[in-house]
């Protein structure tokens, strides 16, 4: 059943929806950032963050902070095992248990679990992918990103839509390659700043003073580096991470599709462009392990029936393929991306 027939918008007020729908992305760099949103919304500093506090406790918010890139810091690579059922719980502890894994779903195909590997390194990655098939005894699929069309989640919660950006026409896309070695150009403050920032800001008056102190970096340089890292497109979005499957976005579907890879290029860009597509990117087949899909699209929805009908007008419209539909049907484990140690120059 979706959180939205369970009314968890009632205690929410106007405030607090600008604050849900407003500040996913664009929250303030500066020393006194709830300063600045208060401000735009006509309360109190104090009363800004107190309400970012109650949100993020009712589990409306994940966490405030930081969006990291992975790809562009370092390297990850989204995986799959076939855990046999009688021992599906043993396999995702397995899983669950690297920091790196930093999102894990059960899916409703043979390819019954789906996890994300992030690490400071193709090297680490790979050996914890290496570590979990030898532990298991599962065959890993192994699925790196080569090419980003569109990556999004951000989108309006506090409304009725079926699914994510219901009555939106289109939304900007830039396919960017993604190097299997790719590494963001950092420097030691980089560094320290981005594995110090990974779980969050802490949720106060003063969050990026309280993260310069930790690192033992001035406050300013430390906010230069937050924005050179967000230009650089080492961060994606600065904000309250919202948690969709709270706000009632739980019927979520990963459509894989065999495209022609001449036509793949102009495909992926056109889908990326669709703005209930909230995923969409290229990665490699692996006949040897019966994968032949190398096209992957994201919907989030609050109806199953919905979702399944744009799935149809992708299918229809947009892309004539052989495709499959997974469905998550229970989430495993949700984190930001997780690093134990990056690269830093100079």
């Amino acid at each position: 059943m979706s959180s939205l027939a369970e009314g968890w918008r009632a205690d929410l007020d106007d405030v607090d929806a600008a604050l849900v729908d407003g500040y996913q992305s664009g929250f303030p760099v500066r020393e006194r950032p709830f300063e600045a949103v208060g401000d735009e919304l006509g309360v109190s500093e104090a009363e800004a963050l107190a309400r970012v506090e109650r949100l993020r406790e009712a589990g409306v918010f994940r966490r405030f902070g930081a969006v990291l890139n992975p790809p562009v810091i370092g390297s990850s690579a989204l995986a799959a095992v076939r855990a046999p059922e009688e021992r599906f719980d043993e396999i995702a502890e397995v899983v669950n248990g690297y920091r790196q894994v930093n999102h894990n779903y059960r899916r409703d195909h043979d390819w019954n679990m789906w996890f994300v590997v992030t690490a400071g390194s193709r090297e680490t990655r790979d050996t914890i992918l290496d570590e979990i098939e030898e532990r298991t005894g599962c065959g890993v699929l192994r699925l790196p990103m080569l090419t980003d069309f569109y990556i999004d989640l951000e989108f309006p919660v506090v409304n009725t839509d079926r699914f994510a950006r219901e009555g939106v026409d289109e939304t900007d896309v830039s396919p960017t390659r993604i190097g299997e070695d790719a590494a963001g150009d950092l420097s030691a403050l980089d560094a320290r700043l981005l594995l110090a920032i990974q779980e969050g800001f802490p949720l106060t008056a003063t969050p990026y003073r309280d993260v310069a102190e930790e690192i033992d970096a001035p406050v300013d340089e430390v906010l230069d580096a937050v924005h050179r890292l967000r230009d650089a497109g080492c961060i994606k979005r600065i904000g309250c991470i919202v948690n969709h499957v709270v706000t009632g976005f739980d019927a979520n579907c990963m459509v894989v599709w065999d495209v022609p890879d001449d036509a793949l290029d102009a495909r992926g860009t056109e889908v990326g462009a669709l703005p209930y597509v909230t995923l969409c990117y290229h990665r490699p087949r692996r006949p040897e392990q019966d994968w032949p899909y190398n096209l992957f699209t994201m919907i989030h929805g609050r109806e199953s029936d919905a979702v399944d009908a744009k799935v149809d007008e992708l299918a229809g419209d947009h892309l004539p393929y052989d495709h499959e539909r997974l469905y998550s049907t229970e989430t495993l484990k949700q984190t930001g991306a997780r690093y134990d140690d990056l690269v830093g120059e100079g």
